[in-house]
Order: C-alpha cells, then structure tokens, then sequence
C-alpha cells in the first residue's frame, strides 16, 4: 500500500536518482558526494574561475524554481462555451501561467511531445507580462493579468530603460525551457520564434538547456514585405526561428515531402508499376580527367539493344559498355559488380550522342527536400496570419495583433512530424498552432494531437476584441479553435463528397476529424493541507480533515489531479459506474480506479474487479480515502479482494 501525496512529478529527485544511477558511489547518506564526482569525472571538471560561462542576475533561482515542484493542478471546464466534444477528443486547451503548467505536465508528458513550437515575448517594451513570484506562483497569473502587483502598481511592461530589462526576460525563459525539454520525445524538436531584441540571448540560454550540438539552424522569415516604417535605421521586415533538438538527429531529419507537381517534373519517367523515377548516369561524372584510381569499379556492362536487355556476362550480339568519356579518358561506375548483379533491373541503357549509357533509376517514392534556412514565401507573412483570423471571425479589426501564419507552422510541423504525434505551443496565442494541427490532419490524414497552454493575460478595453466580447487572450484562442474547425470540417466534407471512391480511401472522413478540446484551468489543488495549526483545537483540524477537498470543488476535480499525480494523460476515458450509491471512475478502460466514497466496502472492490477483467487489464491501480472506510476490517477486505484479482502491494493507494 503506498500513501499519495500532493507533488508533481519531481525533477530534482529524478536527476539525482538519474545520477547515482552512474555513479552509485557518489551518494553518501542520501546527498551527491561532489568531491567524489570531480575524482571520477577527473579531467573532464574545470576548476578554473576564469571560464567560458553565460550567467546574469537571478539565473541560480531561476534554475531552482524549475525544479521546485508544484502543488497546484489542473481543473476540468467541461461546459458548453469552454470545452467542445469533451468524450471524443485528444486535444488540450490549459488556461494558466505556464511555468506552472509545464511542471504539472512533467509526469504525464515527460518525453512524449514530439515537437514545441513557441513565439514567446519578444521583449518588445510592452508585450511582457510573466513576472514570476518566486513564492506564489499559481496565483501570480491572476494579478499579472488583473495589470497590478501586490500593492496595486502596474506590473505590466519590461521597459528597456530598466536595469533588468534582459535579466527579466531570461528568468522567464530559462525554466520554462528546462520543463519544456522535458517533455520531448528522444527525437523531438524545439522551434522557437524572436527578433532581434533577444534574439542573442535565446541562442545562449538554447546552447545550455539544450546543447550546442542540438542547434539545428537559425531560419529568417520574411514576415513583413514592406518593413516597419517606425524603425530607426532600416525597415526590419524579418525575424528568426531557433530550431533545437533534445538529442543529437540523423542528416535529413527534418526534410519534408515534395509536392506533387515537383515530384512529376523532377521524376518526368513512370515504370509498368506506375512508380515515377529519373535516370541518373552510373558513371561517376566526377571523373572527367585521368584514370580512375578503383579497378573495382570498371568493368564492363553487357548490352542487347535488339531485345533491350542487360547482362554481366559476354554473351552473342551483347556490346560491352565501360564507363569511359568521349575523349578516352577511363572512368568508373558508381556501383561495384556485386551491386551492378543484385539490382540490374534498376539499370536502364540509353544511347546519347552516338555513345551507349548506362543510367541507375532513382524513384521518387519518400522523396523529401531540405528546406532553405530563408523563409521567402509570401503564405508566411504575418499579413497572411492576420487575414485568416480576421476572416474566421468575419471582422475587418484585429482581434488579434499580429498572429503567425497558419502555413508557417504547417510546414514547421511537417518537418519533424508522423501522423499521430503531439505538438505543443505553451505561448498559445491566439491559436495558430492548434489551427495549423486540425489543417495539417485534414490533409494528410493525419492524428497529430494539440497541447496548448495560455495565460488569461487581459485584453485592453479599449481593443477591438475587448469591444467584441473577449476579456482575455484564451477566451480569443479558444473561439479562434472552435471557428477554425468547424470551417476545416466543412471544406474536408465538401472535398470528400466530390471525391471518387479510390480517392477517399486515401482522405480522412470528416467525421473523423477531430475538431475539439479539453479545457483545463490552472487552479491551487482541491486536495486540502493537513495544518491543525489554524485550528483552535485538534478536534476541529479532525472534522475538516474528514471533509478533504477544498470547498466548491467536485470529485471529478479530484480525479483529474490524480491523473496528473499518476501521471496519466489528461485525454484518457474517465467512465462512472454507481455501486450503492458509490460511484467508481476507470481511467484509461480500468488501467486506473478511484472511488472517493464514504462507507467502501467489498462491493467496490468487486465492481474494479469486474471492470479490470471486461477490459482485460493484465495491471491497474486503485486510489481511496482513508477515511472512506469504516474500519480496519472494511479496508483490509477491500485490499485482499483486489490482491486476488491482481492488484500489487504498491498499487493499492490512499489520500
């Protein structure tokens, strides 16, 4: 049996544990033994005080904070106006400060999104609003979007005339970074939107959280043709994307297919398989004067024109084909004999320029290019981005000041991206992302899954989206997700409807699409803190700690933060099933059980026995209150029905 208690998932214990995993003999008493990590990493410390480093002003409690765990959860908004298809979608939509979210995230996405792409703040003077409390941070949002401090002043701008103009922003960024790492697959990827203001600093802080071998490339997008007049000395019209790996990528990792109209003019030949491909000369063509030095590769290639066939042995009528140039001059094929025998069906012999040739075919099946690091197109400026929000929510104002192309981040995700992974944006915005994902699986038939997360930053009232009924940003990204799925939903039915059969089988039907998200709220935990302190007497800290939870929170409040705590995602099925009253949620089709109830008895247990074997659960796991049972007696029967029908020790769990 193991006691529950209310942190997430810790991330200084799992580095230290991580690290005595390596080196066991450095723990001593349950503490890191550094004297003895210096021995044996030996060579490989530097002592010196005179050091490469990149360091400012409150970097070392930036780094603690990133590893102090939370004790805050997630909330669900099941309602009409918040979430949309709750029962059916895989998508996640978190209102809150986003430090804290990430650190919720930790157990339950810890190294499963495959791609984060963020367009944090620019830094720009008036566009900062994380100002994190080192204390307080669940409720910090709150009075950072309610624009005032502690004692009411104004906390809403990073002026460049003040001293921590930079150091603010770092301290920002930099956890929020190490959290986010965390949660990339081995081979996921980080793209990271800025402009010039910290543009510096981003690459420096990326170099440390992420290493400087994992720098992919700086891509510059031109997102705005005709530049900013308000400028000082030119008219900037560009900015940049950081693109990081976790680990170090194989060459070509993050190409993209080709479109299909370059495929057909780059492969102009088609096989009696229907499989395009072009010819390239097996001669190596980078020979062109002297002798080669490869006597293994020249060698003759036999040729029948009469019947076009080829063959390595000399046969009656066949021409010998060596790879030499006009002038004379011996060259060398690329392929050795050995490979020549084994894929000769993938040669093919032309005559050009009264001289026989023989060509390899190269087919264009998983053709990919590589992307240039200019990003030109005019479908990634921000004009484009801003076009399509204002359509969706048919406005001639700006709801939304300067929102990403929905084409900029299509093709971001396609780089690194397969069909059913999880892309996270935890500067959500107004949605772009999100947008981008529901288009992206509509044409490509695709499951990519959604995370974002969004502070409730205000809007001003004096904004055109204040005026049309939007009190905050996530109010914007949630209505901007709703509108654009239902438009993606109907082009997909109206393309599918005037499709032929054979085409459909390779589209994904509109109801499949999935259009909709779970909201979940950053809140405090609905779990209460045992402290008999702010009580006047022991009998009253008792009384409440009958009653748990937090006041006008709800059971499934509860079940969800023990999603989080488990480590489970926050899309599986959570199902009820009343037992006397009692009701019982399997999470994940009874991978996971709790009943909250008052008066458990063996009933319950049988029930989550019922429930496990319909589902064919090999494991599961079953969570109670401890003061949910009456006696010792109820409780130890409990356990021992669920021991028999499988339950380990350690799974049996209580608040």
């Amino acid at each position: 049996m193991s006691k529950l208690n209310g942190e997430t998932f810790n991330i200084e214990a799992n580095n230290i544990e991580k690290l005595t995993e390596l080196f066991p003999e450095i723990n001593t008493d349950g503490k890191i033994d550094f004297d003895k990590l210096k021995q044996i990493l030996g060579n490989y410390v530097d002592d010196a005080d005179e050091r490469y480093k990149f360091t400012w002003n409150g970097k070392g409690e930036a780094l603690r904070l990133s590893q102090t765990p939370s004790m805050g959860t997630l909330r669900p908004a099941k309602e009409e106006g918040e979430s949309k298809n709750w029962d059916d979608t895989q998508n996640l939509y978190i209102e809150g400060d986003n430090l804290e979210v990430l650190k919720l995230l930790q157990k339950s996405y810890f190294n499963k999104v495959k791609m984060i792409y963020i367009d944090p703040p620019y830094n720009t003077g008036g566009d900062f609003v994380y100002k994190d409390n080192f204390k307080d941070n669940i409720q910090n949002y709150k009075k950072v979007t309610g624009q005032v401090d502690g004692e009411g002043n104004a906390t809403t701008t990073n002026r460049e005339y003040s001293g921590r103009y930079h150091t603010d922003w770092l301290n920002m960024m930099y956890p929020r970074l190490r959290l986010a790492r965390n949660l990339l697959t081995d081979d996921g990827v980080i793209f990271i939107s800025i402009d010039d203001n910290e543009s510096h600093n981003l690459k420096r802080v990326c170099d440390e959280v992420f290493g400087e071998s994992n720098f992919i490339t700086q891509i510059t997008t031109l997102c705005n043709p005709r530049g900013r007049s308000q400028d000082k000395y030119f008219a900037t019209n560009h900015e940049y994307i950081f693109i990081y790996s976790k680990t170090e990528l194989p060459k070509g990792a993050l190409s993209v297919l080709k479109e299909e109209s370059q495929i057909q003019k780059e492969y102009p030949e088609v096989d009696n398989q229907n499989r395009r491909y072009r010819l390239i000369e097996l001669r190596n063509t980078h020979i062109e004067f002297g002798k080669h030095n490869r006597p293994n590769l020249f060698f003759p290639i036999y040729y029948d024109p009469e019947f076009n066939k080829m063959s390595m042995e000399n046969k009656k009528d066949y021409i010998p084909i060596y790879p030499i140039w006009n002038d004379g001059f011996e060259g060398c094929w690329t392929w050795d004999r050995e490979k020549v025998v084994n894929d000769l069906e993938h040669l093919e012999v032309r005559m050009v320029s009264g001289s026989w040739k023989v060509y390899r075919k190269n087919y264009a099946e998983g053709s990919v290019k590589m992307l240039k690091t200019i990003f030109a197109d005019n479908l990634y400026y921000t004009d484009k981005g801003q076009k399509v929000i204002s359509e969706l929510f048919d406005t001639r104002f700006k709801i939304f000041e300067s929102p990403k192309s929905v084409s900029l981040i299509k093709q971001l995700i396609q780089t690194r991206c397969g069909k059913n992974d999880i892309i996270l944006d935890f500067f959500a915005g107004s949605s772009s992302s999100a947008h981008a994902t529901i288009e992206l699986n509509a044409e490509d038939n695709g499951n990519h899954k959604y995370i974002m997360v969004q502070l409730p930053e205000e809007t001003d009232k004096k904004s055109e989206a204040y005026k049309a009924g939007y009190e905050n940003i996530a109010e914007i990204g949630k209505e901007r997700i709703r509108r654009a799925g239902e438009k993606v939903k109907d082009e997909l039915k109206e393309k599918y409807e005037n499709a032929s059969n054979e085409e459909r089988k390779e589209m994904k039907h509109p109801d499949d699409l999935d259009i909709g998200f779970k909201v979940f709220k950053l809140d405090s935990s609905n779990i209460k803190a045992w402290n008999p302190g702010k009580y006047e007497n022991i009998q009253g800290a008792i009384d409440d700690a009958l009653t748990p939870y937090v006041p006008g929170r709800t059971e499934e409040d509860v079940v969800y933060e023990l999603m989080l705590k488990m480590g489970l995602d926050l899309t599986y099925s959570v199902e009820e099933f009343d037992v006397n009253d009692k009701v019982i949620y399997s999470i994940g089709y009874g991978f996971l059980m709790i009943c909250l109830a008052d008066e458990i008895d063996v009933s319950v247990a049988e029930k989550m026995t019922e429930i496990k074997e319909a589902n064919d659960q090999q494991e599961f796991r079953a969570i109670f209150r401890d003061e949910g049972f009456i006696t010792d007696t109820d409780k130890t029967n409990v356990k021992e029905t669920l021991r028999s029908a499988g339950l380990a020790e350690e799974s049996f769990i209580t608040l």
